[in-house]
């Protein structure tokens, strides 16, 4: 079952948030992306009010997101965007500019919708009046240390001096997150989720648009911003017939050299009762596996790609060869990995 990737785009008042998502809602790639906001701000209005008759928006007012619903309303949202009519292959939960990061991460993390997975948190920090806002608002360093990528947006409108005092606070509160210094704040969405979507049967079936399409015919200056990204993601890809020690990798996978935001691909283990393909998904420190068979015909390997944005590619590579089985793995050592099982 393909699982939808739940991505929370969270940060202080003013920081962007709704800027950003406008500008992945108009450089989609294809994807068909589903949006629970919280306060629509310069969101384009009569767009919003035509895609409300649709799955592909979600409007939760009255205050913060993770105050007025509770685990199961949630569910119940995400229920109404993943299913098959909709074709989602992404969603984006903006939150509001004083929401609770921890909260809105422990209900996508521990939702019982078997369609969805954690995308990772996104936090969004203003470079110019980033160093008083903390200041004035010391809670926004739990934020930070919580965040999976951190987007320092608005890097063109302040000194170089700033921009790299701003950097410096932020890694204090999180050592191991991706930086990206943005204008306006453009984000490849090749970071956020998979571009290579699948085709659709129903593509020619007659449906309603959803917000991102609607949003993707409104040209306005946003446009000019399309292709030019102040910085391209890394990936480090992995491929090797060699079986892996699952104590390593885990490791790996729970503390991932800086700079990385996503792992994803399929595992080999040598291990007795435990030879299935395992799939692995991690988003920071998130990581979620699930185990299937291996087709008939397809080679026993590991393939792993790693996505992040300012990654020491050799540290990288040279940690998944050493987390390659060198010797026998006794099936104890398993539990590392199929804890992780959904």
């Amino acid at each position: 079952m393909k699982r939808i990737p739940v991505v929370i785009v969270a940060g202080f008042l003013g920081a962007g948030k709704t800027t950003m998502l406008n500008h992945l809602l108009r450089t989609r790639s294809g994807l068909r992306i589903g949006v629970v906001v919280n306060d629509f701000g310069a969101v384009n209005i009569d767009a919003m009010l035509v895609a409300g008759q649709v799955d592909g928006a979600v409007s939760l007012g009255n205050g913060c997101m993770c105050c007025t619903v509770d685990d199961d309303g949630l569910d119940a949202t995400f229920a109404s965007l993943v299913t098959p009519r909709a074709g989602l292959d992404l969603i984006v939960v903006e939150a509001s500019g004083l929401a609770e990061p921890r909260n809105l991460i422990r209900m996508v993390a521990g939702s019982d919708n078997p369609r969805i997975e954690y995308g990772g948190l996104l936090y969004l920090v203003d470079a110019r009046n980033y160093a008083e806002t903390r200041q004035q608002h010391p809670r926004i360093d739990q934020h930070l240390a919580l965040a999976d990528l951190v987007v320092l947006n608005k890097t063109d409108l302040t000194g170089a001096d700033e921009v790299e005092r701003a950097r410096v606070l932020i890694r204090d509160a999180n050592a191991g997150a991706p930086i990206i210094a943005t204008q306006d704040a453009v984000v490849d969405l090749a970071l956020l989720a998979d571009l290579e979507s699948a085709p659709r049967d129903d593509d020619s079936a007659p449906r309603q648009l959803g917000l991102d399409e609607l949003l993707a015919d409104d040209g306005d200056d946003d446009d000019d911003h399309r292709g030019h990204l102040h910085h391209d993601y890394q990936s480090v890809s992995f491929v090797d017939p060699a079986s892996m020690n699952p104590r390593a990798l885990a490791a790996f996978l729970e503390q991932p050299p800086t700079g990385v935001f996503r792992v994803k691909g399929f595992v080999h283990f040598d291990v007795a009762r435990h030879r299935r393909k395992y799939v692995v998904h991690t988003v920071g420190s998130y990581v979620s596996v699930h185990a299937q068979p291996w087709d008939p015909e397809e080679p026993r390997r590991t393939e792993l790609v790693v996505i992040g944005a300012g990654i020491d590619e050799e540290e990288a590579r040279a940690a998944l060869e050493k987390a390659r089985a060198d010797d026998v793995v006794d099936a104890q050592s398993m539990l590392s990995i199929t804890r992780y099982v959904r």
